[in-house]
């Protein structure tokens, strides 16, 4: 008997180095190590039809679409709705999708629709839980809440302190966000030249992707007008990414709009303290559950003086940059790993498939 095959659809994949691909590529290693074959297809720029060809050749069990409006859009499509409307679907919903998309209109509509056709809906975390109570109200028990994990995807070494040019003594907070008006890299950089004024060893690194043009092109010129304290690199190879937080002081996201970022996983893991706008996907990855120490400082993204003060008690007060850290290190050594995130993904699977087939997923063969 074949492994179970599974088709992943989400905006991005790898080699790009975002969120959504890294997310996809954890997924993708786990599952395989559990049995199954999975495929990942980026949807950025595929056609209905491409997509159409991809399901016939590859014939999957099931479609995990990770991302309701970026890549489950593409499912509403005539030419993919009247073949494939039989074919079990499960989505996990971006923070996007939840905060941002579901209170237009248009975007509204889509992600009902694409929630609507899902067997299975995945939450990773609370704060995603009880949004859906507003936006799939009448698909709740169809949703499941899968803990989110982190792994690392290499050990190669980078040192982004000396190859960004700064010293030893300065305090470096690092960004690694592509470059978007949701997540706030342009805002957050110019609220740090207020930190630099008053504290002229603070340093700030932005890493990622132009993810749109013009939010970029303008994010670019004001990089280069403040060179003195400001770096914007292309992305991190993930195989370098636990270096690359390794070597700086402070992680920083500024987003209007989160889920549950990787990065703020992935920096207190590394032992990183954070600073983080105040938005509901936010608070769970700095303060924890009840009765944890904070992992780190949350700003309120509508007031930048508050940014500046938040940044500067982190600039000035060293101790409480290792206390945060600590906390958050030991925090992610009780996290849930890969594996454990992996089959609780099976279990979604297995539930959406099980109501026509009533078969297992992981180990079939």
């Amino acid at each position: 008997m074949k492994p179970f095959r599974l088709l992943i659809l989400t905006p991005t994949a790898l080699p790009a180095v975002t969120g959504n691909a890294m997310t996809a590529e954890r997924w993708r290693r786990c599952l395989v190590g559990m049995g199954l074959d999975v495929r990942v297809l980026p949807t950025e720029g595929l056609a209905p039809g491409d997509l159409k060809g991809e399901i016939i050749r590859f014939r999957p069990d099931l479609v995990h679409v990770h991302n309701a409006y970026r890549a489950g859009g593409l499912l509403l499509r005539r030419a993919l709705d009247q073949g494939f409307g039989t074919l079990p679907l499960v989505v996990s919903p971006s923070g996007t999708d939840m905060n941002v998309e579901s209170k237009v209109d248009a975007g509204k509509d889509r992600v009902s629709r694409v929630l609507s056709r899902a067997e299975a809906i995945i939450v990773q975390s609370e704060e995603g839980r009880e949004r859906l109570h507003e936006i799939a109200h009448g698909r709740m028990d169809r949703v499941h809440f899968v803990p989110k994990s982190f792994v690392w995807l290499g050990e190669e070494t980078l040192d982004l302190r000396a190859s960004c040019g700064f010293d030893p003594g300065d305090v470096v907070f690092f960004m690694p966000a592509g470059i978007r008006p949701v997540k706030g890299n342009l805002e957050c950089l110019l609220g740090f030249e207020k930190v630099y004024n008053l504290r002229p060893g603070a340093r700030i690194i932005f890493a990622g992707p132009s993810l749109d043009a013009d939010y970029s092109e303008h994010f670019r010129k004001e990089v280069e007008q403040r060179q003195a304290f400001a770096r914007w690199i292309p992305p991190i190879h993930p195989a370098a990414m636990l270096s690359a937080y390794g070597s700086v002081d402070v992680i920083l996201n500024g987003s209007a709009s989160e889920g549950l970022s990787n990065v703020l996983i992935e920096g207190r893991a590394a032992g990183k303290p954070l600073l983080a706008s105040d938005i509901p996907g936010n608070r769970w990855p700095v303060f924890g559950d009840p009765g944890d120490p904070p992992m780190g400082v949350l700003f309120d993204p509508s007031d930048p003086d508050d940014f500046v003060r938040k940044a500067i008690l982190l600039v000035d007060d060293a101790m409480l940059r290792r206390k945060l850290g600590e906390a958050g290190a030991a925090y992610s050594r009780r996290m849930p790993g890969p594996c454990d995130e992996a089959r609780g993904l099976v279990a979604v699977y297995e539930a959406a498939v099980g109501r026509t087939r009533g078969e297992r997923v992981a180990g079939r063969g």
